[in-house]
């Protein structure tokens, strides 16, 4: 495990995902959003109102930066060009946090435009942890990976995804990002309790949660077939989810991820407000 200084921890509060429209917004009106999320891959640029809106966004709230584009469960090498531009944009914005996804998204020479799913066993582990390593000495900070939102299971996985999980926070010491709607898709995919997946899962490694909205489907044979979409408001299912982990884990950094079809301001807004009201509801209750 790699001996790291940790990075400044992003408040016990809601967040949401950063979009260029609700600049303005954001400056006069925030409401109960404490800080604001990027995906590192739209930020890599030299310059222009992107980076110089990021940059005066960077002096009013605490930054994450989230990046889709690593590859973390590749099996090619780390795309070096891609790390340095990574580590160049950390280094000046010198965000709170910086995560990643339990996924792979390469092969060959080529990039796939997704996230792709694991097998989870002793060599994707010993793989995943060496991609961390280098991930984290090459910014010399902490990472939190993301798990997954999935649609099937491989045969040949060994160990379940939260044991898979855990057991790479405990060999490299990256924290973990819980996107509690990725755990509500992938039961329903799948059939599993997503409850018990919250109750095994390392919470004491939880840097950040993610909540966010997924489209809905059949599959051929008629049952429920869950779309990771990041397009629409939470569901309910999945705010009762989420006050069962803040219940369980205590308040942490709450991410509102609306990428796609974005709202106006007040619909977002509204969004964080209601993440508010649990982390606040909840942390009275604990006090009493």
């Amino acid at each position: 495990m790699l001996d790291l200084t940790p990075s400044p921890t992003l408040p016990a509060a809601p967040g949401v995902g950063y979009k260029s429209r609700h600049f303005a917004d954001l400056t006069e009106a925030p409401g109960p959003v404490r800080w604001i999320e990027v995906h590192a891959e739209n930020y890599m640029g030299s310059g222009g109102r992107p980076l110089a809106q990021l940059r005066a966004l960077s002096e009013r709230f605490p930054v994450s930066v989230h990046g889709v584009g690593l590859s973390i469960g590749g099996e090619r090498v780390l795309d070096r060009d891609h790390l340095a531009r990574l580590r160049h944009l950390i280094d000046w914005l010198d965000p709170a946090s910086f995560s990643e996804h339990l996924a792979w998204s390469t092969h060959d020479t080529g990039f796939l435009n997704d996230l792709l799913p694991l097998p989870y066993t002793e060599a994707t582990l010993a793989r995943v942890a060496a991609h961390i390593d280098q991930v984290q000495t090459t910014l010399g900070r902490r990472m939190l990976l993301e798990n997954p939102s999935t649609y099937l299971a491989f045969e040949e996985s060994d160990m379940d995804e939260v044991s898979f999980l855990a057991e790479l926070a405990r060999r490299t010491g990256c924290g973990l990002l819980l996107d509690v709607n990725n755990v509500f898709v992938s039961a329903t995919n799948q059939n599993w309790d997503a409850r018990a997946y919250i109750d095994a899962f390392p919470l004491d490694a939880v840097g950040e949660i993610h909540l966010g909205g997924h489209d809905e489907d059949e599959d051929d044979h008629g049952a429920p077939l869950l779309i990771d979409s990041h397009g629409r408001a939470v569901v309910n299912p999945v705010w009762t989810l989420y006050a069962h982990t803040i219940a369980r884990g205590g308040p942490r950094p709450t991410l509102i991820e609306w990428d796609t079809d974005v709202p106006d301001w007040p619909t977002l807004r509204a969004e964080a407000e209601r993440a508010a009201t649990i982390l606040e509801t909840l942390e009275a209750q604990a006090h009493d």
